[in-house]
């Protein structure tokens, strides 16, 4: 099973409950201890994930639930030195309540019953012991229909370093039907799975083609597994076999893909940083203020020539020629949009320490 092989991937499959601190994870692209994503790369081949062409109620509330991780306050070293609230001392998991941005906010969760809501809590209880270390997720206590999630683009991919975001809505229905999924592109399509209107195209979702365990199944298909494969098969370093219509693998169209899908990733982080979903502003700030000198110094080496995704100690470059020269143009100026979008989340996040230090003090 492509979805089994990819949970064991991410230790998930028979793993042991995690300790209630859930931290959160550094992935520098340029670094040659980063994470390769070959393997992800050939799940994503062998599994239908090819993008696709472009009741009134009142859902049932479940007891308080209280996350088991709690809130620690530490800090980290970001660029130059700084020392600023470390974003992965702040829950993976937590409940929240204010959900007025939600994609879903509007839809009605139709007539529910307890079993649906049993449903849920358990799917809460999965995510909250076994997330994997780069995705958060937010959920609601108002609103159990609704879950929020990012996901860290991963190392050795044009997505490194960036954060997805996506708004989830479990139907009356679930879990005979599967979640409903927004990706919050910004306007975007750096991805053939992940279209500007926010659909996001995947067999488990029921949204393309494919058969067997690709498909959604009630009594074996969770919301971990949902996240797990956009972050996996979806964000993975080769993105354009993704595309339906590839019956020619060539490795130099997939090359140029990255190229743009890096460019793409570079104006979502300055999106995300501009405007920050609710609840995961904290999240924003500290992971670009700590990942900023990385970021930066990928846009450097992607514009001289190095692969998009590759690190230093790879050392392939791409052939000059016209389209390298349309891509360098494109990164350096976005580049230096980013840069300045940096240095302004920068004061940001050095002012979050200042506030939270004087909350240290006001509650010691």
């Amino acid at each position: 099973m492509v979805l089994k092989k990819l949970l064991q991937l991410f230790g998930i499959v028979g793993k042991k409950k995690k300790d209630d601190k859930k931290k959160g994870k550094s992935i520098d692209p340029l670094s040659q201890g980063a994470a390769s994503h070959s393997t992800l790369n050939i799940l994503a081949k062998s599994s239908h994930l090819d993008s696709c062409s472009s009741g009134a109620g009142t859902a049932l509330p479940l007891h308080k639930y209280e996350p088991e991780c709690s809130r620690n306050i530490s800090t980290i070293k970001g660029v130059n030195g700084s020392e600023i609230v470390d974003y992965k001392s702040f829950n993976q998991f937590d409940v929240v309540q204010d959900y007025s941005d939600h994609h879903y906010a509007k839809t009605s969760p139709g007539n529910t019953t307890k079993d649906w809501a049993k449903t849920i809590q358990n799917e809460w209880k999965l995510l909250q012991q076994d997330l994997p270390e780069s995705i958060y997720v937010r959920v609601y206590e108002d609103r159990i229909d609704l879950i929020r999630a990012a996901i860290v683009g991963s190392a050795g991919t044009p997505y490194h370093d960036g954060l997805f975001f996506f708004d989830i809505h479990f139907p009356p229905e679930y879990p005979r039907n599967p979640p409903k999924v927004h990706y919050r592109s910004g306007g975007l399509r750096l991805n053939p799975n992940l279209y500007e209107s926010g659909r996001v195209c995947l067999s488990l979702l029921n949204t393309w083609t494919g058969s067997g365990s690709e498909k959604w199944g009630k009594s074996k298909s969770t919301m971990l597994q949902v996240l797990v494969s956009i972050q996996g098969l979806v964000l993975n370093d080769k993105p354009y076999f993704n595309e339906p219509a590839i019956f020619i693998p060539r490795e130099k169209h997939s090359l140029a893909y990255n190229q743009t899908a890096f460019v793409l990733s570079c104006k979502t982080m300055l999106h995300s940083i501009q405007k920050p979903p609710k609840h995961f502003e904290t999240i924003i700030i500290c992971h670009f203020h700590e990942r900023e000198q990385a970021i930066l110094e990928a846009c450097g080496a992607y514009s001289s020539g190095m692969i998009v995704g590759s690190s230093v100690r790879d050392g392939r470059t791409y052939a000059r020629n016209k389209y390298f020269a349309r891509f360098k143009k494109s990164l350096e100026a976005q580049t230096e949009i980013l840069a300045k979008e940096l240095a302004k989340n920068r004061i940001r996040a050095l002012e979050l320490k200042r506030d939270s230090t004087d909350w240290i003090v006001s509650t010691s």
